[in-house]
């Protein structure tokens, strides 16, 4: 019974040792990725950022948005169509 018990008692410190924060480990851990200066934003890696970026800065309406997106889609189909399995039309 005393080894249960201790076995319980180390289990709950590992789980508390391991969520506690510590200043130690924050000053250790790296980046992982570059930080963004304040003031200065992180450029969009695709046109679908880019439009995402530009509706919520309400530079273009949630309708444009739309169209653009549709566009974007239809535009993919035309370079990247699926074609299904089983499906030979």
């Amino acid at each position: 019974m005393i080894i249960v018990i201790l076995l319980w008692l180390t289990a709950l410190a590992i789980g508390v040792w391991a969520v506690w924060p510590s200043t130690s480990s924050s000053a250790r851990a790296t980046p992982t990725s570059e930080p963004v200066a304040e003031g200065r934003k992180r450029a969009p890696d695709s046109l679908e950022g880019v439009l995402v970026g530009q509706l919520l800065e309400r530079e273009i309406s949630p309708e444009q948005y739309r169209r653009a997106v549709e566009g974007l889609a239809a535009r993919d189909e035309v370079r990247h169509p699926m074609s299904v399995p089983g499906d030979d039309a």
